[in-house]
């Protein structure tokens, strides 16, 4: 073991060495990897080594998919046997509503490119596996690639080819403490100190004290899973070939063959949590006892369904500990404000997602961006607040009990909530807001009448209505809508607009102005779509969307200069923004000053009854709007005054789903809809706003070259689409005829038009305005055509009276 490596690894997992066998293979090899005890020991050892190609986020299906081929890969370079068991895989469905959804997600994955899953029958499900009850199967997914592999194999194949890349690793080294310095950290172990330049923290169960030796406290928790492996089934050994990883979604359990008995795994839905703070340093080999108890319910149903298990033994019980972020999916990436820290920790599915994770990180690592985009498993998607123990509790264990339990876009969890609250949350409660969740905050969805419940469900909800009334409000008359969900970054300096010059690809505001801003990556890619404000006095805002506070403030840090800070407003400054033909008379009943000169992306500093607020003329809605932006201590007076000046303009509360709809008809795009980081501002269309009269701010040259080149193969378009109960929303296909040409960004309901849109991106061939297609929206077909952006209102003139 050298003194100095340029990366240091602290785990011997599968996601360890993953993470170590791809910074070699991208090239850097002055790499090792430091493993407390031997490799596995941990969750790896004992984990069941299923794979699956199916994923509802395609970022991560083509990492998993990444995973699949590289298996085979890895085995081979290594030498090592892997135990590689391509059996394929059923997912089941029990009920109408889980049929319903699964016949919609084979259409989703077709859209991201899993080309080899098909539907099937209960019969013909039964088929591939004899030793399954089909009783209360209404259907299957069939997947070709999946299967399981042998855990400990798998895991030395990673680290012996990372060695033979020229990486090391080191077993029987304990890290025991982590020292920040100038060029980097110093890693203290128990066979003495390293250096490096950077530290990835993939300590799976330790990861909780492995963040705390740098001052980071991740949302990690430890839970119990459960899973038994049977004595010799005779029904399997009279087969000449392996029954599928089989998961049954009503019954909570996942099965696969194990030598001639099999292995069923339990999500339970009393779950247990376990050595919250991080496992014991001297933990590695070692398993609970079974708490059948616990599992009961879950055993018998799983019984049920494979009665051959209850005429055999049960030869080995798991009840192993495996680590889960809150929302399940991995923490991957550079901590904020930790240079040289990073994350790949909390990969629940380490030996399908290893891989990709691996990949990712090394890219990110070495070339400062990730190919994929990795936001769904970005450490930055989450902010301090994370950091509670009930709220890690919380989430954590809700995850695991809702591993197989059906969610509904239009549902809204319990767990970690409600967190932060705008101080007028409990007056708009009273009204009747119904709430949804962004990051911490609360942001309303809706208003509805006293003792109404939304219905969870795949189609049009019981708030249809509700939300048609709201839209109708904006568009008539004015609609009230709190938005302290925003993000506001504030930034000053004697260089700041320079900085801001670098950093954006459109021109900046002239004072008192605003301008939408396309922030982009060196490769070109999007990074932000933001709002850039000049306010005349040397202070220029920032604002974008608040779930990825985190994730900007991390960019503007990492590309900081001297003369300029930057700070995040987000726990500072509130707002309401009036949106409707209105919107005028209203404001202008609260303030002394003439709010009416205020121009088109104007913005000022304004006295709003007894507030001084800063506002700007600007609305997602299509229509005459405004933002007023407040400090948090004066939101509750800001609201009160609006809606007592708008109480004769027909002003009435609305929510971000009637905003939604509206952005719609105005083909206007969201982040994490149609701007994503894996999308370039042509893609998009955000290229109208690039300056080419510069060639100095950041991603120039790329989004350049794509511009004298051929140009993007995929356009964003809007659809207008021939739907009934249920609406587009993501990620369907769309065709034309039998090809397969794009998929939805997003899609709604244009309660206005009366009609139902989705925004697309379609293979640049099939974009013309009248182009006829299809889509499938909840597993239907149905006719789509392309039409022009912005049905609603297209010249403007409604933003622009």
């Amino acid at each position: 073991m050298k003194s100095h490596y340029r990366v240091v690894v602290i785990g011997g997992g599968v996601v360890g060495c993953s993470v170590l066998y791809h910074l070699a293979k991208f090239g850097w090899k002055d790499v090792c990897l430091l493993e407390r005890s031997v490799l596995t020991a941990g969750s790896s050892w004992h984990a069941a080594g299923g794979v699956h190609a199916l994923n509802a986020d395609p970022n991560m299906a083509a990492l998993q998919a990444y995973t699949i081929d590289l298996l085979s890969e890895i085995e081979k370079e290594s030498g090592q046997n892997i135990g590689l068991h391509m059996t394929g895989g059923l997912t089941l469905a029990g009920t109408p509503e889980r049929w319903e959804w699964l016949q919609a997600a084979y259409r989703v994955f077709q859209s991201i490119g899993i080309e080899d899953c098909h539907l099937m029958t209960p019969e013909e499900a039964q088929k591939t596996c004899p030793i399954m009850s089909t009783e209360g199967v209404l259907g299957a997914l069939w997947a070709d690639r999946e299967g399981y592999v042998d855990t400990t194999g798998t895991v030395h194949a990673y680290a012996i080819a990372a060695r033979q890349r020229g990486a090391e690793y080191h077993e029987h080294t304990k890290v025991e403490e982590l020292i920040q310095t100038a060029d980097g950290w110093q890693v203290v172990t128990d066979k003495g100190t390293i250096t490096c330049e950077h530290v990835v923290n993939a300590a799976g169960l330790w990861a909780k004290q492995v963040g705390r030796m740098a001052g980071v406290e991740l949302p990690v928790s430890p839970l119990k899973h459960h899973y038994l492996i049977s004595d010799t089934i005779p029904e399997l050994e009279q087969l000449d070939f392996e029954v599928p990883m089989t998961v049954d979604l009503e019954g909570f359990t996942y099965l696969r063959q194990d030598q001639k008995g099999v292995l069923l795994g339990i999500y339970e839905i009393n779950h247990e949590h376990w050595a919250m703070d991080g496992a014991p340093w001297d933990y590695g080999m070692e398993l609970f006892q079974e708490q059948t108890d616990r599992i009961e319910n879950e055993l018998i149903l799983g019984f049920e369904r494979y009665p051959a298990l209850q005429e055999v033994g049960v030869k080995t019980w798991v009840n192993g500990a495996f680590t889960f972020s809150p929302d399940g999916n991995p923490l991957v990436g550079p901590v904020p404000g930790m240079r040289g820290y990073w994350c790949a920790c909390a990969v629940m599915a380490g030996f399908l997602q290893g891989g990709g994770v691996g990949k990712s990180l090394a890219e990110w690592m070495i070339h400062g961006e990730a190919e994929a985009d990795v936001w769904s498993m970005d450490v930055a998607r989450y902010g301090t607040w994370a950091e509670n123990k009930e709220y890690i509790r919380q989430t954590t264990g809700q995850f695991y009990s809702r591993r197989f339990v059906m969610t509904y876009p239009n549902e809204q969890l319990p767990a970690g909530r409600p967190l932060k609250m705008a101080p007028a949350h409990d007056a708009m409660t009273e009204a009747g807001c119904k709430w949804g969740n962004s990051w911490d905050l609360e942001t309303p969805l809706y208003f509805a009448p006293k003792g109404f419940e939304e219905t969870p469900t795949l189609k049009r909800s019981n708030a249809f209505d509700i939300v048609a009334e709201e839209c109708r409000v904006a568009r008539e008359e004015v609609g009230l809508l709190d938005i302290s969900g925003f993000s506001r970054y504030e930034v000053t300096g004697p260089n700041a607009e320079a900085w801001l010059d670098r950093l954006m690809a459109s021109k900046l505001p002239k004072p008192g102005r605003a301008r939408l801003a396309p922030m982009l990556a060196e490769n070109g890619r999007l990074k932000g779509d933001l709002t850039v404000f000049n306010w005349g006095d040397g202070t220029w805002w920032i604002m974008g969307s608040y779930y990825l506070r985190q994730w900007h403030m991390r960019w503007f840090n990492d590309h900081l200069e001297d003369g300029v800070h930057v700070r995040d407003l987000g726990e500072e400054m509130y707002g309401f923004s009036l949106s409707g033909p209105n919107s005028l008379k209203v404001i202008e009943k609260v303030t002394h000053q003439d709010v009416g000169a205020l121009p088109f992306m104007g913005c000022g500093n304004f006295d709003i009854g007894l507030l001084r607020c800063k506002v700007g003329r600007l609305s997602v809605t299509g229509e005459l709007g405004y933002e007023v932006h407040c400090r948090a201590g004066d939101h509750i007076a800001l609201r009160r005054l609006l809606l007592e000046a708008g109480a004769g303009a027909g002003l009435k509360e609305i929510g971000f789903n009637a905003m939604l709809s509206l952005r719609l008809e105005k083909s206007f795009g969201i982040w994490s809809a149609e701007f994503t980081q894996d999308r370039t501002a042509a893609m998009t269309g955000m290229d109208r706003w690039i300056d080419w009269s510069k060639d100095h701010f950041i991603g120039h040259g790329a989004a350049l070259a794509e511009k004298e080149g051929n140009g993007p193969g995929q356009l964003l378009v809007t659809l207008e689409v021939d739907a009934e109960d249920a609406d587009a929303s993501g990620y369907e296909p769309i065709w034309r005829g039998t090809d397969k040409i794009g998929f939805v960004t997003s899609g709604g309901y244009g309660h206005t038009m009366g009609k139902s849109y989705a925004m697309a991106l379609i293979d640049r061939d099939a974009a013309a305005e009248g182009t006829d297609l299809s889509v499938h929206v909840v597993g239907v077909e149905r006719a789509a055509k392309v039409i022009p952006a912005s049905p609603y209102d297209p010249n403007g003139a409604a933003m622009r009276p």
